[in-house]
Formats: structure tokens, sequence, C-alpha cells
């Protein structure tokens, strides 16, 4: 593993000799611009592995994305190599639809402490509910970037991540879904305490995600890239790409529903990845990922 391939993967070429919030920030920014969000390894048939090589050479390697385990360890190695102090963190996400939270950890993110200030860094969430810019670890205080406005609220010892949502204008309604969450203005996306996690905790839930029938990972193929100004996102068939406050705190929002045959084309050319194995889109879920 060589850092140096790693930064011509995200096409970084700052600096990384001090590691300071900027340098920290900057690379952050290139691989949630680089490195998609996405769980199509399931839907080809193959494993997802917890390990810190077999990562690397996916994502590296293979120019492919990952999930927030995949994403956050080569993130974490990153960050450790450059002399950051970096902590694993879990998180459990919430599920709008059922207004819960699950009962064990599903969610991986990093803790940085950095000058005296702990910062929260996650590259492994994806779709419009990813950060673009490490958080600082305070309550209550709104951090607004490209995708919104984000803010931790602390309750008891537990950190809410919530996100503000903005208007949407929808090209072709139709395609659209899920009222009870379009009306949202504010989403909480998790809660995670900041009690330190060893990777080999995660190995359940690595297994779990990428089995169980009720996964949402097993009912949804997801891949997810955030652009200059948005994000696109491959959902089964749908085709999704929002641009960021492109006017009067409004998110643009356009769906197409893709053939077959567009699949293949649409992942080289949107996402830049190409599969080794037969992929089979699926969306069987009715949750919302937006």
């Amino acid at each position: 593993m060589d850092i140096k391939e790693y930064f011509a993967r995200i096409s970084y070429r700052g600096s990384h000799d001090k590691p300071d919030l900027a340098t920290m920030s900057d690379i952050f920014q290139h691989h949630v611009q680089a490195v998609p969000f996405e769980n199509l390894s399931i839907h080809c048939g193959e494993s997802i592995e917890l390990e810190l090589e077999a990562t690397y050479n996916k994502i590296v390697r293979k120019k492919r994305g990952g999930w927030c385990m995949e994403n956050n360890y080569l993130l974490s190695w990153v960050l450790k190599t450059l002399g950051y102090d970096v902590t694993f963190l879990g998180a459990k996400v919430y599920v709008p639809e059922l207004d819960a939270y699950p009962d064990e950890i599903d969610h991986l993110l990093l803790q940085v402490e950095l000058d005296g200030k702990s910062y929260i860094v996650d590259g492994g969430f994806g779709m419009a509910y990813q950060l673009w810019q490490p958080m600082e670890l305070i309550s209550g205080t709104d951090q607004p970037q490209t995708p919104g406005v984000f803010r931790f609220q602390e309750e008891n010892g537990s950190w809410y991540l919530e996100k503000v949502k903005r208007k949407q204008c929808v090209l072709n309604q139709s395609t659209s879904t899920s009222q009870n969450v379009e009306n949202e203005v504010c989403r909480r996306i998790y809660f995670f305490t900041l009690q330190p996690r060893d990777i080999e905790e995660f190995r359940g839930c690595n297994a779990h995600l990428q089995t169980a029938p009720d996964s949402l990972f097993v009912t949804k193929s997801i891949c997810s890239l955030q652009t200059a100004d948005g994000i696109r996102a491959l959902v089964g068939w749908k085709l999704t790409e929002i641009k960021y406050n492109y006017r009067d705190n409004t998110d643009l929002v356009e769906i197409r529903i893709l053939a077959d045959e567009e699949i293949e084309k649409t992942l080289k050319e949107k996402f830049n990845i190409t599969l080794d194995k037969k992929f089979v889109p699926v969306n069987t879920s009715r949750l919302s990922l937006f």
C-alpha cells in the first residue's frame, strides 16, 4: 500500500507535509468526489472483505468504491500515515420510515483529534447525506457545507448528526417517491457515542449487512458519487442527479429510469466503475435514501 498511489486515485496533488485541518479537509473532499459509496459487490456475487489490504486493492487499484467500513477504514489508514490521531467510532443509522434506530451499530466513522479539537470524518455515508468536509464535534452549532447545513446535537453522551434539508425542484416528479420523507425539514442521520471501537467489532455488522434478507444493502443496489456541485446516484435502475443549491436554497433533482442495457455504460461514464462480474440491479426495499 502506497500513499502516493492513493493520492493518484483521488487526483490529490496538494501538499501533505503538515497534518493540519486544511490538508485533511482537502484530501477528504477529493476522496468523496473520486470514490463512490457503493455495494455493487453484493449484487455481483462477491463478498465484501473487512481487510485493509483487500479494501486498498479494491478502491485504489481496481478503482471501485465501497461502503462505510471500506471507505472509512481506508481513510483511517491514509490519515494515520500522514500523522493524524484517528479513532474508530460506531453509529446507528436512523430509519425514517420506522422512526427508529437499529439495535446494533451499523456504521463506522472516524474521530480525529487535531490541535485540541475533535473532528468527525465520515467518507462512507454516500447519497445526499454525505459530508463534504470534516465536522467539528460541537453540539448545537450549524456547520454549513455545500450539500446543506449539518449539525450535531449531544444528549446524555449520545451524539446525533442532523442535516437541514433544502427544497427540491424535481424535473420529472412522476418518478419520485416517499412523500413522508419529502416533507421533512430536518433529518437525523445517525447517532453515536465517543466510545472507541476496534475494527474487529465491525466484523459481525459487515457480514450481516451483506447477507440479511431485510438488509437495505441486500434489497437495494446502490452507487453514489459526490460531484463538483452535487451528487449522482444509481439505485437499482433509477439514476438520480442532484445539483445543490442551484437557486434560492433549492436543489435541482433529475431522475431517469435506465434500461438494463444502459447500466454498464452508466456505471463507467458516471461513476468510473467497471465490474469484473455480472451485475444484477436490485431495488425491492421501500426505504428512502434521499
